[in-house]
């Protein structure tokens, strides 16, 4: 007999792309739970597929303008199309639960029109502030955009049965700001996979990851505006033509609206030798070029948004025991502690004399290395996040997970 269903929704994202999602929905399938999750498509994906237990509808994503009107068309076209799969969806059997994973906060009228159809519970998985997200894009406070932002970020948090944060920062906004009880907030941090994320031995690391240099480092992760990129590739120019280091070869993984810009800076900068953008690629190339790398990158820069954010990358070099390059920022420090160099935010200059600084110091490297690995596997692992996300949803629903027991809900981390 199956457990209570589940409902997941995402939108910026794609399972199993989204690692945060994914964990969470594997979680639950091996704690006896029918989980469906409703998405955009990710590049060939089916509309409808069954991975690993989750049952996923999948949508034609809409392609992304970057301007204000583009998010406000992309995300009433990403309403309509995902109201649509819920609808598809909840013919096998209501849902128990509803869970709407942000960005954007558009999908509580979904929520509450589930609870009234069918008594569904609500658990808000708040990803990333919206509001400063568009602050930092956009600027300002003041304007219409901003402000019916933060409306639908309080509406969605005071909708929600349960709100889960992925820090303590975010946590406080949900209480402060929505105004959510102590009782109705739990952290549940983003936490790696130390046994997917691993190191390979230093015999198998790919030495022509390198490109001829002595030292590579790397970058993981969307690229954005607010991402800091660009910063990379200026430190990288600082580096190569004012510090006169020729040894350091740059490997950037991922993408994102600004990837044809960073790409061209780079072009510009005649860093051709020395940066190299990958796309988007398979675990496989990510695991092969973290186990050549020496460090890894976080060059968010210090905005409203970044600064109380919880950066997954950020974990993810220190599980591959990659001590990291950061800027100096409230989140960054409580998940990387003395895993990571912190610089004065924004600066690039002193951004690519750390980075140099500690290629030239193996010692140190290898102390942060060892650090970093440690925090993961003792405090920062999804094993020991997954236990608040099940009681959550084992106090809402009254299920008794089979890997555990209902005990009473965490307000912290």
């Amino acid at each position: 007999m199956s457990g209570p269903r589940v409902l997941i929704i995402i939108q910026n994202l794609w399972v199993p792309f989204d690692r945060r999602v994914w964990l969470e929905c594997q979680a639950l399938v091996a704690a006896g739970y029918d989980v469906t999750v409703v998405c955009p498509k990710g590049p060939g994906d089916p509309s409808y597929d069954v991975i690993d237990g989750v049952t996923v509808y999948k949508y034609k994503p809409y392609a992304p303008g970057g301007s204000k009107v583009g998010f406000v068309w992309e995300y009433a076209y990403s309403f309509l199309m995902t109201l649509r799969l819920v609808f598809r969806a909840r013919k096998a059997g209501r849902f128990k639960v509803l869970q709407a994973c942000n960005p954007p906060d558009i999908f509580w009228p979904i929520a509450m029109l589930l609870r009234r159809l069918d008594g569904t519970r609500f658990v808000f998985d708040h990803h990333d502030l919206c509001p400063e997200l568009f602050q930092s894009r956009f600027g300002g406070t003041a304007s219409l955009p901003y402000k019916g932002l933060r409306f639908l970020e309080r509406t969605t948090h005071r909708q929600a049965d349960h709100v889960i944060s992925t820090n303590d920062s975010y946590r406080r906004i949900a209480i402060t700001r929505s105004g959510k009880a102590n009782h109705d907030v739990t952290v549940v941090r983003t936490g790696p996979d130390p046994d997917k994320l691993r190191r390979d031995s230093v015999k198998g690391a790919d030495e022509s990851l390198r490109r001829g240099h002595r030292h590579l480092v790397t970058y993981i992760g969307v690229m954005g505006p607010q991402d800091g990129v660009d910063i990379v590739v200026r430190a990288a120019h600082h580096i190569v033509n004012n510090l006169q280091r020729t040894d350091i070869a740059f490997t950037l993984m991922g993408g994102g609206d600004s990837f044809d810009e960073v790409v061209a800076l780079r072009d510009e900068l005649g860093l051709g030798e020395y940066v190299e953008f990958t796309g988007r690629v398979p675990d496989e190339t990510v695991r092969a070029v973290m186990s050549a790398a020496d460090l890894g990158l976080s060059p968010d820069p210090k905005n409203p948004l970044n600064d109380v954010s919880t950066m997954n990358k950020t974990m993810e070099y220190m599980a591959f025991e990659l001590p990291v390059v950061a800027f100096d920022l409230v989140e960054t420090r409580v998940s990387a502690a003395d895993a990571a160099v912190y610089v004065e935010p924004n600066d690039v200059a002193k951004y690519g004399a750390a980075i140099v600084d500690l290629l030239d110091d193996e010692v140190r490297r290898r102390r942060m290395a060892k650090l970093g690995r440690e925090r993961v596997e003792l405090v920062l692992a999804w094993r020991h996040q997954q236990k608040a996300y099940l009681e959550v949803y084992d106090q809402l629903t009254g299920h008794v997970s089979r890997v555990g027991t209902v005990v009473g809900l965490k307000t912290g981390s």
